[in-house]
């Protein structure tokens, strides 16, 4: 009978693997390949894993608090505005040069990095907003700053995700990796809201840049990867390398552009939210109720990254993203035309289940067809594509709503989603293999 503890007490994947087969021989236990509980028995991966969650918990205790705090200083928006450009834009921007970095460096040590300058300008922040009049400047600045380290962070770590378990159980991981998206963005404002009224906004920020000491932490006493760049590529060429690859290879293309126009024309309902909620259901955006209604939209984003990692484990992730993408297209459409705020809860997390299903299920058939040489300006392009469109496209959104209506953009997003799932054929091209 396979000792559980070894998988806890080793750090070699191929004792993990070991224990795999020891149980699936003995019939002890069923542990299925490919799902959210193989990847965990990965100690390096399990370690690494839930260090950055409790980092992103705190990211996104400060992000939400960031902007009330700033509007509760200036009451204005567009200084509400312009700090969420500084959070998100570098990830638009400087992603790529964020990708290159993973490639050519250890990532381990460039995460530990980052991680310590983000540490160290949270702390900033805290400073700044303690003061009796803060400079708005530079409060603008150091939210740059972590901007910029975000950049190059998350090409780092999107990369890092696949060397941390075999091949075969890399669908678990990105899946636990998507629920921790989601995870974080419902627990970190909850916390974060709390404390911003219990005991004032510069310690939410105190309590962000501790967090970070976790995701340190566990990245300090393993070994990882180094990035594997060629040497001989000239700096024009290394940056481009993943924009080399998309071209190349028809369903990385695929992948990447499907997931540019869902973000792009699909996705910014999640941050019109308050106003669909408000317009059609009668729910203020500063209520309880909206509260619980975005909470259960969070809560089916979770439920369908986890299911790609669970019960839809070894299943075939190319028709998943389309499946999923016909199943968000009538679940937005259901949500765009309801009026019946009762009705609206469980189809919102229809809505937010179909959405993260889709997300991982590409994001892993993406993953897989990558060689490490490319995966961090890759990965750099799918960071591009999901985290910096979506805000390109709330913003485009927002005006056209006040046009002519959050119903007929949702309903537009909805369109755009079932077009998709007709896009979206991720089969191999008949003759061809992966590169």
């Amino acid at each position: 009978m396979a000792d559980p503890r070894r998988a806890r007490e080793e750090p070699s994947s191929e004792i993990a693997l070991e224990d795999f087969e020891d149980a699936l021989v003995d019939g002890d236990r069923s542990v299925r390949v490919g799902t959210a509980r193989a990847a965990l028995a990965y100690p390096t991966f399990r370690r690494v894993y839930f260090g950055s969650l409790a980092s992103s918990i705190g990211s996104w205790m400060q992000n939400v608090i960031l902007g009330a705090y700033v509007y509760q200083e200036t009451l204005s928006s567009t200084w509400v505005a312009l700090v969420t450009l500084a959070q998100l834009g570098p990830l638009l921007l400087l992603s790529l040069v964020g990708g290159m970095i993973a490639d050519r460096f250890e990532r381990r040590t460039v995460l530990i990095l980052v991680s310590v300058e983000q540490t160290a300008f949270s702390l900033l922040i805290a400073k700044l907003t303690a003061a009796e009049h803060p400079s708005m400047w530079l409060l603008l600045a150091a939210v740059l700053a972590i901007g910029i380290g975000q950049a190059i962070y998350a090409p780092s770590y999107s990369a890092l995700i696949p060397t941390l378990v075999e091949p075969r159980d890399l669908t678990g991981a990105i899946s636990l990796n998507s629920a921790s998206m989601n995870l974080s963005r419902v627990i970190g404002p909850a916390i974060g809201g709390i404390l911003f009224a219990r005991v004032g906004a510069p310690w939410v920020f105190v309590g962000n840049a501790v967090t970070y000491g976790f995701i340190i932490i566990a990245l300090w006493g393993v070994r990882l990867p180094r990035g594997v760049l060629e040497h001989a590529e000239n700096r024009l060429r290394r940056l481009l390398g993943g924009v080399r690859v998309a071209r190349d290879d028809r369903v990385v293309g695929r992948c990447l552009t499907t997931m540019v126009a869902f973000s792009l024309f699909c996705l910014p309902i999640a941050v019109l939210m308050p106003v669909l909620a408000h317009e059609n259901l009668g729910i203020d955006g500063e209520s309880v109720a909206y509260g619980f209604l975005y909470a259960t939209f969070g809560s089916g984003a979770v439920v369908g990254a986890l299911s790609i990692g669970t019960f839809l484990a070894n299943r075939d992730l190319k028709r998943i993203v389309r499946v999923g993408l016909v199943g968000f297209a009538v679940s937005l459409a259901a949500f765009a035309l309801d009026r019946n705020p009762a009705v609206a809860y469980p189809i919102g997390f229809v809505v937010g289940a179909f959405y993260f299903a889709v997300v991982t299920s590409l994001s892993t058939v993406l993953q897989q067809r990558l060689d490490d040489k490319v995966r961090g300006r890759v990965m750099a392009l799918w960071i591009m594509a999901f985290g910096g469109t979506v805000p390109i496209g709330a913003m485009a959104a927002a005006p056209l709503s006040d046009a002519i209506g959050i119903t007929a953009v949702a309903l537009g997003g909805a369109v755009v989603a079932a077009l998709l799932a007709l896009w979206a054929n991720l089969s191999e091209p008949a003759g061809a293999g992966a590169p």
